[in-house]
């Protein structure tokens, strides 16, 4: 099997590299300088030339503070840049997987967002990618869109690398703790890519297709997560941190946050049979590939 795959540095991306190597499948990274999202023209020869059985629609803008004034250019990158992947997958003949985010919902609801739950992002950043899955859904309908969030993996910057990164030259840090997600490794995100993939190219079923939450087994809040990281920092010998914990509005920010981003990925268990390990395992797996300084 052959995956082209958009971007080429980002965590998915990096990830699907990796995992793709170790089980024999073909991964193609499509990005800059042959392929820009903000150039709608370049996406249908860069992505032809690979001849995919199915494309990853992986790259995206994700600077979620700077989009907030920088909107023209995170909807042509999240929205039309999408819609163009999908509309180049559906020009071959392929499927199209479209990684989106669990900002497209509002975070008001008090317990795990559903499929089916109304979306309602609060942000610039959601928006546009709430615009990128209909466009997608609208260009292409072999799609698969994966809602993930809170993605940390050896790659990129993350909240992981950056509270390994801080804990060097600090004893203790403040970290919000009133917001509640799943977090996500992106080695977990390429696994499932992999296994979705493979369904999508032998098994025409329309319950295959369509919007899918994939995030890690669990929950947590920012605090939660930082101290998991320093509890096993200490035990792979590193020194004690101390985690102060804050509100959201004691760390303002430009774009506002989903208090609740957790996902409920149920349908996804039920359809492909697939279900992410606890964050907490997986953090530890990317954690000593960091700290071992490779795999």
């Amino acid at each position: 099997m052959r995956i082209a795959v958009t971007g080429k540095q980002g965590q998915v991306v990096q990830s699907l590299l990796r995992r793709g190597a170790g089980k024999g499948v073909e991964i193609i990274a499509v990005g800059r300088p042959e392929m820009d999202l903000a150039d709608p023209a370049s996406i249908a020869a860069a992505l032809s030339i690979v001849n995919p059985d199915v494309i990853v629609s992986a790259a995206a803008y994700t600077a979620v503070d700077k989009a907030e004034s920088d909107a023209d250019l995170a909807f042509a990158v999240n929205a039309a840049g999408a819609a163009a992947v999908a509309e180049s997958a559906a020009r071959i003949g392929v499927p199209v997987v479209h990684i989106s985010t669990d900002y497209v919902f509002s975070g008001d609801k008090p317990s795990a967002y559903t499929e089916e739950d109304m979306t309602g992002p609060i942000s610039v950043y959601g928006q546009s990618k709430l615009a990128g899955e209909r466009a997608v859904a609208a260009a292409n309908p072999n799609h698969v869109i994966l809602r993930t969030a809170w993605v940390y993996s050896p790659f990129g910057a993350n909240f992981l690398k950056t509270m390994l990164r801080l804990s060097e030259t600090r004893d203790h840090l403040r970290v919000v703790a009133d917001q509640t997600g799943c977090p996500t490794s992106a080695l977990d995100i390429a696994d499932a890519i992999l296994a979705i993939a493979s369904r999508l190219v032998t098994d025409p079923a329309p319950s295959l297709r369509g919007t899918f939450h994939l995030t890690g087994s669990g929950e947590a809040s920012w605090a939660d997560f930082a101290e998991e990281i320093f509890v096993e920092l200490h035990k792979l010998g590193g020194k004690s941190i101390r985690v102060e914990r804050i509100t959201t509005a004691d760390y303002p920010t430009p774009a506002k946050r989903p208090a609740n981003s957790r996902l409920s990925c149920e349908k996804l268990a039920t359809r492909y049979g697939l279900r992410l390990a606890d964050w907490k395992q997986s953090m530890r797996i990317v954690m000593q590939v960091i700290l071992n300084k490779g795999f």
